[in-house]
């Protein structure tokens, strides 16, 4: 299946989303996101040009939809059939309301509930987008393979591993797209960690500024697997290694990356035992 799909796989290495116009976004531009503007468009050619609707699109930690609308826009202009489901706890406190959706043109409201506003936004897809909500790492996946499967909700060490053995395990060899949105994110060390000891099922394909990576599977994880990768247990030094072991990699590809891992291992460096994001405090 690999040997199959590798011209199509081959188009990550010249970034074609890179050629894109920010107007072939559509109406996915209204919808606010945290992405830049490359990510953007990355997700758009990812369901418009690349997928192939051998499995759902299914995005994890998808705030008020900004990615998801990406996204479903790109599916929309391919045609695809497929469903395209978004998972969160659709909440915001006052501060990412501000930042994110007032400044952006929604209007003030009171309370954290954002499920009716991202419905609201997503209203131009209602028909290929389920919203599912509630702890992502509590929820279970019963729809099937997963084509493209977008991992932005990694934000503690025990959520990504919980959200790992609940999702990965649906990708398909050879077809299926991890996007690791946070993977040089600072703050979440644990995610560069759990990629690297999945490394016999998951091949890097491309950095996208700022912090995401997309790998393809090569071979669909299994519950086994899934353990011996979790990270809530692995100490600081064990991580140290995996980032060391990740930025080998990337450097073997030509990628460079090293100043972001180095700023991850600041970070932890100056957090030690830490294990979740919102508590990491900068070097």
């Amino acid at each position: 299946m690999e040997c199959h799909d590798a011209p199509r796989n081959a188009a990550f290495a010249v970034a074609p989303w890179s050629n894109l116009h920010e107007m072939a976004l559509g109406k996915a531009r209204q919808v606010p996101t945290m992405l830049s503007m490359q990510e953007q468009l990355l997700y758009f050619w990812l369901a418009a040009f690349w997928a192939e609707g051998a499995g759902e699109i299914v995005d994890l930690g998808c705030f008020a939809g900004g990615s998801t609308a990406r996204l479903a826009e790109g599916a929309q202009v391919a045609g695809l059939t497929n469903g395209l489901h978004g998972f969160d706890r659709f909440t915001a406190h006052e501060r990412a309301k501000e930042g994110l959706l007032y400044s952006n043109g929604i209007a003030p409201f009171e309370g954290e509930d954002i499920l009716p506003i991202a419905r609201q936004l997503l209203a131009p897809w209602r028909a290929r987008v389920t919203l599912h909500r509630g702890e992502i790492d509590r929820m279970t996946w019963t729809g099937g393979p997963i084509e493209i499967l977008v991992m932005d909700a990694s934000k503690k060490a025990e959520t990504g591993d919980r959200m790992a053995a609940s999702f990965l395990p649906h990708l398909v060899a050879g077809r299926s797209l991890l996007v690791q949105q946070d993977l040089l994110h600072w703050s979440q060390p644990w995610v560069v960690a759990q990629m690297e000891l999945l490394s016999a099922y998951f091949r890097p394909l491309v950095h996208v500024e700022r912090d995401t990576v997309v790998y393809l599977c090569t071979a669909a994880p299994d519950p086994a697997a899934l353990a011996i990768a979790e990270t809530v247990e692995l100490s600081d030094e064990e991580m140290f290694d995996l980032i060391k072991s990740a930025q080998a990699r990337f450097a073997s590809l030509g990628w460079g990356l090293t100043e972001p891992l180095e700023q991850m291992v600041l970070g932890l460096l100056a957090n030690p035992g830490q294990r979740a994001a919102h508590r990491f405090k900068r070097p």
